[in-house]
């Protein structure tokens, strides 16, 4: 068989485990959201986005520490956090047809979403002077702070969540399962999901060879659409269990800890800063990020009452997505 073929196998294969695993996620979240006593907006912005954003973290070690592909790590990480906001108009899409999904989100979200543009902020400045900030060894400074608005970002969610569970109302415990056996399952289905990850950027770096699109344009758009399945999938799980706030708040915790991911790949890729050893393509994907997370702010505060299909904000969104990939496909590497 030809080695395309393969490679085209092994990627649809990797993706469909990273499917079936995620769509597990999302309902032993919410169970453990509730044996926990945790708000279902911390719940997705931090335990269920770290598991999420775990493909885009193996993908990110092996392509800089086994393929030498710096561009495919960038790429992916970049180009997740864009997809992720693509998500939310998914999700409006699947939603209730009259009634906008970001109506009925919290407004706490603006949280993680704020912090998200920072961090997208601080990654373009990286990427247009990557020597401003200066380096440790062969880490660039800009790392640390990539970690350091990690930390604080996740300090502030957990100080609101906390103050917000003062207004909840405790839900009785009524599921069969234990939070051990809970627990359990969740951590089974990450650790599957992962090793489907790890094969990612092998079959991600011959197939954008063998297309011609460039490193930085396929994974943008491939790998980091296939690594951003499982917060697409437990995004839609959670709205059919009606738990909005899990579904958002992996969206935007998913993207907070992309930007992490990226100072361990720099961490991991001894060359030296890894922004220097990358497209500045990636550029496009970062400021139109930046862009349909302002409006998903928007929306979120604004909650528009009425929609067509999709509300405008979520169709401000799809657009700005689709006119940013247009853009990354006729300026590609």
């Amino acid at each position: 068989m030809n080695a395309i073929y393969l490679d085209i196998l092994g990627f649809i294969l990797a993706t469909a485990v990273i499917v079936a695993t995620g769509s597990r996620l999302s309902k032993y979240g919410d169970m453990m959201a509730d044996m926990l006593g945790w708000g279902k907006m911390f719940m997705g912005i931090v335990l269920l986005a770290s598991v999420t954003s775990m493909p885009e973290l193996m993908n990110g070690i092996s392509a800089v520490v086994f393929l030498d592909a710096p561009d495919l790590a960038v790429g992916d990480i970049v180009g997740s956090c864009a997809f992720n906001i693509l998500i939310i108009s998914i999700m409006d899409l699947f939603y209730d047809h009259k009634k906008p999904l970001t109506s009925v989100a919290q407004t706490g979200h603006v949280i993680a979403a704020s912090f998200g543009i920072i961090l997208l902020s601080l990654v373009a400045f990286a990427i247009l002077m990557p020597d401003i900030f200066g380096t440790i060894l062969w880490i660039g400074e800009f790392s640390l702070l990539f970690l350091l608005f990690y930390v604080i970002a996740i300090r502030v969610i957990f100080s609101y969540d906390k103050k917000e569970s003062h207004h909840r109302e405790e839900r009785k415990n009524t599921y069969t399962l234990t939070l051990k056996q809970v627990v359990r399952r969740y951590i089974m289905n990450a650790l599957v999901l992962m090793g489907a990850a790890m094969l990612l950027p092998y079959f991600g770096e011959h197939l954008a060879e063998a297309s011609g699109m460039g490193q930085s344009f396929f994974g943008t758009l491939f790998i980091a659409a296939s690594t951003s399945l499982p917060e697409v999938v437990v995004s839609i799980a959670a709205i059919r269990l009606g738990t909005i706030d899990l579904a958002i708040g992996n969206i935007f915790g998913s993207n907070i800890f992309n930007i992490a991911i990226l100072a361990i790949d720099d961490i991991l890729y001894t060359k030296g800063p890894i922004l220097q050893f990358t497209s500045p393509n990636h550029i496009i994907p970062v400021l139109g990020t930046i862009i349909i997370t302002a409006i998903g702010i928007i929306g979120i505060v604004f909650k528009e009452e009425k929609k067509w299909k999709l509300a405008i904000d979520t169709a401000l969104i799809a657009l700005v997505y689709v006119l940013m990939m247009i853009l990354l496909y006729y300026i590609k590497d």
